[in-house]
């Protein structure tokens, strides 16, 4: 009988130690084209958000976060935890299979480092970051992969219907859903469902291995397809258009995000999971977005431009039991310092030296640590032919070549603007003139950004 209880022991003991020494799952919540503010904690009173509220709440939360200000380049750093442009992914990838025009297959990827550290790795939901078959998702670390090729899809048919010609194999009018780089065809099935019952097969699999989940939401990406329920409700408390359209939508996308993590918690799978979430860029204030919908508060700026409102997003990093929660830091940060982050929460091994992104751990753990980026940061952006750029350090921020895609009733003529963001979080007051020493240490910053790029 004794024997029996010291086997009976030893073995839940053993098997304890191996959960306890598993290593978490990871699942990336990466929503699209949501605006600067567009979350009820973080200041857009007229939402109905709870679930990314309690997501955010249950963590960390970054009030100074950045990306790239649109999709493509975004979800490049993301990946490789370099600059856009080091990744070789500096503007959107296009669907001509005539020529390259994504994420090179050299690239060292997050799906592939999770998958060397024995991971199984999902991608569900939107790729744009390369039509051609050597740069689709299954070709750079996902073992598995559901979702659209391209920028964005009808929700219904699946379908891309924007722009394009006869060169580009993406569109217009071309089906676009894919299954392990098998097209199929799930007509009228609405694709924010999709994503949820792709991820309730990941998450109920039960596999040995712990999983990633790059969940790369088209939401709330034109078009506005959110549920009639929401359309109605925000209409009826007298939401004008198109933020009626935007908001059921997103609406929509936290019902869904709520969905996801409700599969974790009857799975117990919550506290073994990081999951982090971030906008890709700044709302669309494009024709097809019908010139806007987003909220960015005092902030200039929409996608497509290097204003705030383009590229400051919403961001949080949630680890019960291991990640403080209820906690918001303002340290400038931005989307490439996620991959050093999680290679330090996972306890890889990965070298780092060639990421232009740092661990957040530090910041998080304490709210007066100094920004991984303290020696600036700078962003660039080819619109039209033309090359506009940011330098960033500290509170200053010099903008080469401005243009502002949100529509705001001064937009900027002069070459250069300065501003101060401390003071001048709306970007109204142009210093160029004023702070000479200012402008040449920014000048000088990005020149030698651009020396390696």
């Amino acid at each position: 009988m004794k024997n029996i209880f010291f086997t009976v022991l030893t073995i839940f003991c053993v098997t304890h130690l191996v959960n306890a020494q598993k290593k978490p799952n990871v699942i990336i919540i990466y929503t699209d084209d949501q605006a600067t503010l567009d979350v009820n904690i973080l200041g857009a009173k007229d939402l109905v958000t709870p679930h990314m509220d309690q997501l955010m709440l249950s963590g960390t939360t970054f009030t100074q976060f950045y990306a790239s200000p649109v999709c493509s380049p975004s979800r490049a750093s993301l990946l490789t935890g370099k600059n856009p442009q080091r990744a070789g992914v500096p503007g959107n990838a296009g669907q001509d299979l005539s020529r390259e025009s994504g994420l090179p297959p050299s690239e060292y990827t997050m799906a592939e480092m999770f998958k060397e550290n024995g991971y199984n790795t999902y991608l569900i939901g939107k790729w744009h970051l390369g039509y051609q078959p050597e740069m689709r998702p299954n070709q750079q670390g996902f073992e598995y992969s559901f979702g659209h090729l391209v920028g964005c899809i009808d929700n219904y048919s699946h379908f891309y219907y924007w722009g394009g010609d006869n060169n580009y194999v993406g569109g217009p009018n071309r089906h676009d859903l894919y299954r392990n780089n098998k097209e199929v065809f799930l007509d009228g099935e609405y694709f924010p469902d999709l994503m949820v019952q792709e991820a309730k097969q990941v998450i109920e699999k039960k596999s040995e291995n712990p999983f990633f989940i790059f969940f790369a939401m088209n939401t709330p990406h034109y078009p506005y397809q959110g549920y009639a329920k929401w359309i109605k409700y925000y209409r009826e408390k007298g939401v004008k258009h198109p933020r009626d359209l935007y908001a059921a939508f997103l609406s929509t996308q936290d019902e869904k995000i709520g969905e996801l993590i409700g599969l974790l918690e009857v799975n117990n799978l919550r506290e073994e999971t990081i999951i982090i979430f971030q906008s890709d860029n700044g709302h669309s204030t494009e024709t097809r977005a019908y010139h806007g919908g987003g909220y960015t508060g005092p902030y200039r700026g929409a996608k497509q431009c290097l204003f705030e409102g383009g590229i400051r997003v919403p961001a949080a990093i949630s680890w019960p039991g291991k990640i403080p929660s209820n906690q918001f830091r303002d340290q400038l940060s931005v989307n490439v310092d996620w991959m050093p982050t999680l290679i330090e929460l996972c306890g890889f091994k990965t070298d780092t030296q060639d990421m232009d992104g740092k661990s957040l751990m530090p910041i998080i753990n304490n709210g007066k640590a100094p920004s991984n980026h303290e020696q600036g940061y700078c962003w660039e952006f080819n619109r039209r032919g033309e090359a506009t750029w940011v330098a960033r350090k500290g509170k200053w921020k010099l903008y080469a070549n401005p243009y502002d895609t949100s529509r705001r009733d001064y937009t900027y003529n002069e070459k250069f603007v300065l501003f101060d963001l401390e003071n001048d979080p709306g970007e109204s007051i142009n210093l160029y003139d004023k702070e000479p020493q200012v402008v040449a240490e920014l000048k000088a910053l990005y020149k030698k950004w651009k020396s390696k790029h």
